[in-house]
C-alpha cells in the first residue's frame, strides 16, 4: 500500500513538472518549435514567457514549449535551480532565454550545451546577459558563469551567445522606464514590421555590444514610469536591441538577438510585444512572414504583476496555465515581503 501511495504521489509531482507545451491549428509556423525559458526573480519572466507563447501559438500556430524553474512541489519559483524539460531544446528552432543567475545540474545543462553547439538559434530577453552564476569553481559549466575566468568564454554565456554580458543599469529601475527607438537604418527591417516605438516599464541597462552586433534600437531612460514622460537628458540612449552571429566554443555558427527588456508589464505596449513576436519569427526561420499587422491579442486574461525581486505568486504550477483562457498569471497570492538582494 505504502509503495502504492508512493508511486502515485511520484506520477502526480512528475505530471506538475511537465514542460507546458501550447501547439496552434494552422498559421505560418506550422511545423516549428519554440522553447522558453523562464527563470528570473525579477521581471516576472514567469508571466512574459507564457503570454508570448500563446500568441505565437494560438494566432500563428508554433508549438510552444515553456519551461520553468520549480520547487520541489513542482510550483513555479523563479529563484530554484531546477529547470525540468531542458530535453525538449533537442528538436527546438528556437530558444528564448529569460533566466537570471541560475546554476543548474549537469542533466539540465547537457541539452543547452548541445543546442549552443548545434548552432540553435537564440532570443535572450534582459537578464539573460547574465543567466547563469556558477557558484563552484572550476565546475563542468563555468564558462557559462557571467564573471567566467574562461579565457576561451569571455564573461560567459551572455557575452559569447547574445553579444554583451552585465554591464550595469543605466538610470534607476523601478524609477525610471524606458522609450526604444529604432535607428532609420533598420526600421525598414522586417523584424521593426509595424514596430513604432515601443515604451518598457524597467529601466535601462548599459551595455557594449560585440563588435559584430547590428544594433538596430537604442533606448532613452525617462523621468518617471509613464509613457509620455520626458526623457533624462543627462542620460545617453544605449543599446536596447541587436542581432548578431554566435560560435559556441567549437560548435556551429547560429544566430542570435538580444533586447535589453521583457518585464511582464511592458507586454502591455503593443509595439513592445510586436518587437518580441517579430523577433521569434525571424529567429526561427520565419523572417518573410513577418507582417506589419501580426496578430497579437493577448490569448486568456493578462495582468501582469507590478516586477519586483522576491514577488512571484506562490501555488502555481504550470499545469494551471495550460489551458488557453486560464489567466496570467494565476490567481495566487504574492509571497510575504522580506530582505531581498538588489538587482
Amino acid at each position: 500500500m505504502k509503495k502504492l501511495i508512493l508511486s502515485t504521489l511520484l506520477v502526480a509531482q512528475s505530471l506538475f513538472a511537465a514542460p507546458l507545451v501550447y501547439e496552434g491549428d494552422s498559421g505560418p509556423g506550422q511545423g516549428s518549435h519554440i522553447v522558453f525559458i523562464a527563470a528570473d526573480q525579477e521581471y516576472r519572466s514567469e508571466e512574459t514567457l507564457p503570454a508570448i507563447a500563446r500568441i505565437l501559438a494560438k494566432h500563428h500556430g508554433f508549438k510552444c514549449t515553456v519551461l520553468f524553474s520549480l520547487d520541489t512541489d513542482g510550483t513555479i519559483h523563479p529563484g530554484k535551480n531546477h529547470i525540468p524539460g531542458m530535453e525538449a531544446l533537442k528538436d527546438a528552432d528556437l530558444m528564448v532565454n529569460f533566466m537570471r543567475f541560475r546554476d543548474l545540474p549537469d542533466a539540465q545543462m547537457q541539452p543547452l550545451e548541445d543546442y549552443l553547439l548545434r548552432g540553435g538559434s537564440v532570443l535572450g530577453l534582459r537578464t539573460a546577459s547574465h543567466a547563469f552564476r556558477v557558484k563552484v569553481p572550476n565546475a563542468t559549466w563555468e564558462r557559462y558563469h557571467f564573471l567566467t575566468k574562461s579565457k576561451d568564454y569571455d564573461r560567459g554565456f551572455g557575452r559569447q551567445v547574445l553579444g554583451d554580458g552585465w554591464s550595469g543599469h543605466h538610470g534607476r529601475n523601478h524609477v525610471m522606464s524606458t522609450r526604444i527607438n529604432i535607428l532609420p537604418a533598420f526600421k525598414s527591417h522586417p523584424i521593426m514590421r509595424g514596430v513604432a516605438t515601443p515604451w518598457a516599464m524597467e529601466g535601462g541597462y548599459w551595455q557594449l555590444p560585440a563588435g559584430n552586433c547590428q544594433v538596430m534600437a537604442y533606448a532613452q531612460p525617462l523621468v518617471g514610469m509613464d509613457k509620455a514622460s520626458d526623457a533624462v537628458t543627462e542620460l545617453k540612449p544605449a543599446p536596447a536591441f541587436w542581432t548578431r552571429e554566435y560560435q559556441w566554443g567549437e560548435g556551429q555558427p547560429g544566430k542570435a538577438a538580444y533586447l535589453a527588456y521583457g518585464a511582464s508589464e511592458s507586454l502591455m505596449d503593443d509595439c513592445f510585444r510586436r518587437l518580441i513576436v517579430n523577433a521569434c519569427f525571424a529567429l526561427s526561420g520565419h523572417e518573410a512572414d513577418i507582417q506589419a499587422d501580426l496578430n497579437l491579442e493577448f490569448v486568456g486574461d493578462y495582468s501582469p504583476s507590478t516586477f519586483k525581486i522576491g514577488k512571484h505568486l506562490e501555488g502555481v504550477k504550470p499545469a494551471m496555465l495550460q489551458d488557453w483562457e486560464s489567466p496570467i498569471p494565476s490567481g495566487a497570492q504574492p509571497p510575504a515581503a522580506k530582505q531581498q538582494t538588489p538587482k
